[in-house]
């Protein structure tokens, strides 16, 4: 394309940003947003990684816009997408871990795009981003949000916990199908560089390094959404943005996968933006850029009013500078943050990337020239140097945006996570095994990760998870009860605690631990029921039938609970309060052995011997089915 053509296509693209008229809503574009889990740039071809092809990714570039030094602000999946997804801060949109809801008082892209007209649909490669379990409120917007089925026989991995990636094109491009007419806003997850990694052939036979056959896989299922788009005449028109929600650690820092540690091998991701028309095709832009940019640059190049609250800015402004005026723009500071190593109850960090310098916000504290140490191997961290406080002070800045109960210093009492790297590779491991139902493998990790640390809940829980499904309830039980008295606020381990204490025969004790479970969460159904069920084995009817009516308030349809509770009703022969919804529950199901058995013993306290005999008669009938 001749120069002057370029370059007044760039000035008709980024008209919204320098205040000129918008096109008509027509014309708007379809956008599309491509996240790849867990990859690195420096495994990509066109970052210069000379042992992969991947053509798509390349092609990509070749069309649009490559920033070379893109970073995220989480090395966590949910995070990390959660910040890309509204332009916030992990601590101010609060998603810091998996399962927390994200707060209906921030706006989504979905929804700022629907209010433009945009049809919105979005397509995920893992169960850990499904909207009704993991990711909670990430679905606002999405006139269609592709969970998983709540649920699925398959033991396998693949539909259970993760879409192989050709799977999530296949239903995108289902969608597009039927929706035909734009604008459209599709975002597409790819999972597949997440470990384990195990690419299909001929991608596994391929290439030696796994991690780098999943990556050429995950090129392929993009370049096959790509050419779907160019087949239909959507290509041409299209913003596709292109970037991962984190890298990998590959054992870089004794890492061996992410979210422990906020060094560049997790952090630096790569970012790939084509605009309609490939304007500004070939570009590259070395300034250092965030993922809290690239919601306020899709809502420039939309015309889209934006949020007073994000944390990121457009990028227009700087490709402007780019191609129109051959100039190089400022980069922008990286705030960054993991709470993940809270987890496993080692210190959050906190770190500012700026200026080739990183400081790393630990107990022991952390500093990098990036320039002449890009690996971060050579910590420079000394308090007094200038350096240091230059860093701190724009730290501080950072902190100063978030909530007052999220901008404290990372670190206190809590142990370093520099020290903990090697428990957490064996648990991360531990649970790999246990997914791939290879227990004594699983086991084998737990108990060395015990070995460096004792006081592991984590490693504590998931051993006495592991004897629970054994049937091994003895060592279950001391290794749970070791997990609830070192994390007493933990209500998993206490329920599971109870249970292997129910199992065990021990019910007094069953009993404490599940209470202190519903003192953490009162809403906690299974632990409410079999609480039930243990005051019912202690002959402690007024007790059951306290818990089962708790629970019928949370659930008052819940089967288990309305047996519970005539169970106890009979036990303490209020035989009349039992009667009605014993019978109502025998003409909704009327082949309900122990809903009869329990109706039979109500007529027979109440003196009802005829309908007694009648109810055990339908009970043996409906057994013998």
């Amino acid at each position: 394309m001749r120069r002057s053509a370029y370059l007044s296509c760039v000035i008709f693209l980024l008209a919204p940003a320098w205040g000129q008229t918008a096109p008509p809503r027509k014309s708007l574009p379809d956008v599309f947003l491509v996240t790849l889990d867990t990859l690195r740039p420096d495994h990509i071809a066109c970052y210069g990684y000379k042992q992969i092809e991947t053509p798509t990714l390349d092609a990509l570039a070749a069309d649009g816009i490559r920033f070379t030094q893109a970073f995220t602000h989480s090395p966590i999946t949910n995070t990390s997408h959660t910040t890309i997804l509204t332009g916030l801060l992990p601590s101010v949109h609060g998603v810091t871990d998996f399962g927390v809801p994200l707060s209906p008082q921030h706006t989504t892209w979905a929804e700022l795009l629907k209010k433009q007209g945009y049809h919105t649909a979005a397509f995920i490669g893992a169960v850990i981003l499904d909207s009704n379990t993991l990711a909670p409120g990430l679905d606002r917007g999405f006139d269609f949000y592709d969970n998983f089925p709540a649920r699925t026989d398959t033991k396998e991995r693949w539909g259970r916990v993760e879409r192989r990636g050709m799977e999530v094109v296949q239903h995108a491009e289902t969608w597009l199908d039927k929706h035909r007419t734009g604008p459209r806003f599709v975002w597409v997850h790819l999972y597949d560089p997440h470990d384990p990694y195990e690419a299909p052939p001929p991608y596994s036979q391929k290439y030696k390094e796994p991690y780098d056959g999943e990556i050429a896989y995950a090129d392929s299922a993009v370049g096959h959404l790509i050419a779907s788009l160019k087949k239909a005449g959507a290509y041409q028109n299209a913003i596709i943005v292109v970037v991962a929600d984190h890298g990998e650690g590959l054992g870089e820092h004794g890492e061996e996968t992410h979210g422990l540690f906020l060094y560049d091998s997790t952090l630096h991701v790569p970012l790939i933006l084509k605009l309609p028309a490939e304007a500004q095709h070939g570009t590259v832009i070395e300034a250092q850029v965030r993922t809290t940019d690239i919601l306020p640059t899709i809502l420039s190049l939309t015309n889209t009013a934006a949020p007073a609250e994000l944390n990121g800015e457009s990028l227009v402004p700087l490709i402007s500078d780019q191609v129109t005026k051959g100039q190089t723009s400022p980069s922008r500071s990286l705030f960054a943050e993991t709470d993940y190593p809270l987890r496993w109850g080692w210190a959050s960090l906190r770190a500012l990337r700026a200026e080739n310098m990183k400081l790393i916000e630990a107990p022991r504290a952390e500093l990098y020239d990036l320039k002449s140490d890009p690996q971060e191997l050579k910590n420079l961290y000394a308090a007094d140097v200038t350096q240091v406080q230059g860093l701190r002070g724009e730290l501080a800045k950072w902190k100063s945006k978030l909530p007052a109960s999220t901008s404290g210093s990372a670190g206190g009492a809590l142990p370093d996570p520099k020290d903990k790297v090697e428990v957490q590779n064996l648990l991360h491991r531990a649970m790999l095994a246990s997914d791939d139902e290879r227990a004594s493998d699983a086991l084998g990790f737990l108990e060395k990760a015990l070995e460096l640390d004792p006081a592991s809940p984590t490693a504590l829980r998931q051993l006495g998870e592991l004897e629970l499904a054994a049937g091994d309830f003895s060592k279950a039980a001391a290794h749970l009860k070791r997990a609830h008295d070192v994390r007493p606020e933990d209500s998993t381990a206490a329920f599971e605690l109870g249970q292997t204490l129910e199992k065990s025969g021990d019910l007094p004790g069953a009993r404490n631990a599940l209470e202190a479970c519903l003192k953490l969460v009162p809403s906690q159904m299974p632990a409410r029921l079999l609480l039930g069920h243990v005051y019912l084995r202690m002959n402690d009817g007024k007790n059951a039938e306290d818990q089962f009516e708790a629970a019928q308030l949370v659930d008052s349809s819940n089967l288990e609970a309305r047996l519970g509770l005539a169970e106890a009703q009979i036990q303490q022969s209020k035989f009349a309060d039992a009667l009605p919804d014993l019978e109502a529950l025998a003409k909704e199901q009327p082949t309900n052995a122990p809903a009869l058995h329990l109706l039979a013993r109500a007529y027979r306290g109440a003196g009802k011997e005829q309908d007694a005999q009648s109810a055990e008669a339908k009970a043996a009938a409906a057994e013998k089915k």
